[in-house]
């Protein structure tokens, strides 16, 4: 007993200088390893959060808001998108041929009943000679007159300078209003005004005019390209003039009969109607909510807000 005491003394002995020697790291100086499982962490909660409820008026959207060359699903003038949805151009073209065959034959109409009248009025009004008209043959005086013509006429300045300008706008306008360009309505309007009357019913009475053609074709399409810029704009004001839609009506029959007669079937104006009204007048809209906020004192705020766009 006395031997191992002797040993374990000597062995203390050894091991206790070196040991006091030594100086272990302290448990914040020890270098832990990170733990593999790592924990969920909490949903950041935003600082503010709204809530809103809106009660308002939309507002319709306007020719303005459409993009250039935007696809448009129905127009505002026929079911297909025309020339009177897209920014004035005297050059594009969205051509309605079966439009324009059922304007030419309200045109033919037209024609026979102008004839018709003009038949009626005195001699001195037309120059018409019908005592010696009535001697020749109907085909027969017609080969003759388109055989002399064309002849500078005696007519009187309102036929000549005011009701054949307004009858070419007429004819160019119902090809402008079908999707024609400026050429194109032209066009039609030189073969309706030259074919269609002057070398058609009118010669059945008279040679053909030489002013006629060139005034009601060339003064007729500057006419009507006004006559289209009008259109344009009582349509953009859905059919009103000075707040009234008797005058907006009254006018566009003005500017573009043909048309606006078919219209009036095909439901035209009332589709131009849906489509523009109501784009120039205010509208008012009101919205309300209330806004928590968790790091405002009350953690809450209200408010109200009015909108009045003209």
């Amino acid at each position: 007993m006395r031997k191992l005491l002797s040993i374990l003394t000597v062995v203390v002995s050894a091991i206790y200088p070196a040991a006091r020697a030594t100086s272990l790291p302290t448990l914040s100086e020890m270098e832990l390893p990170a733990p593999g499982i790592s924990l969920p962490q909490p949903p950041e909660v935003p600082k503010t959060l709204t809530l809103h409820n809106t009660s308002a008026e939309s507002t319709p959207s306007t020719p303005a808001d459409k993009p250039a060359g935007s696809i448009i699903a129905e127009g505002c003038w026929s079911k297909k998108p025309s020339l009177y949805d897209y920014p004035y151009s005297p050059t594009k073209s969205m051509r309605d041929w079966n439009r324009l065959w059922a304007n030419t034959a309200v045109l033919m109409g037209g024609g026979l009943t102008a004839l018709g009248i003009l038949e009626l009025l005195p001699q001195e009004s037309t120059a018409w000679n019908s005592h010696e008209n009535g001697k020749t043959p109907l085909f027969k005086r017609w080969l003759r007159h388109v055989k002399e013509g064309p002849v500078w006429d005696g007519d009187k300045f309102i036929f000549n300078f005011i009701l054949h300008p307004y009858a070419g706008a007429a004819y160019y306008m119902s090809a402008r209003s079908c999707g024609f360009n400026y050429w194109g309505s032209f066009i039609y309007c030189f073969c309706i005004s030259t074919f269609f009357w002057e070398y058609g019913f009118e010669a059945f009475n008279e040679i053909p005019s030489a002013q006629d053609i060139v005034v009601t074709s060339v003064v007729g399409s500057i006419m009507g390209e006004a006559f289209y810029h009008a259109k344009r704009q009582i349509m953009a004001n859905g059919y009103r003039i000075f707040g009234s839609r008797a005058l907006g009506y009254v006018a566009a029959f003005f500017c573009d009969p043909v048309n606006e007669v078919m219209g009036y079937f095909r439901g035209d104006q009332r589709r131009a109607i849906r489509h523009f009204d109501g784009t120039s007048r205010s509208q008012a809209s009101a919205s309300g909510g209330f806004v928590f906020n968790p790091a405002s004192r009350t953690g809450m705020r209200y408010g109200l807000t009015l909108t009045c766009s003209f």
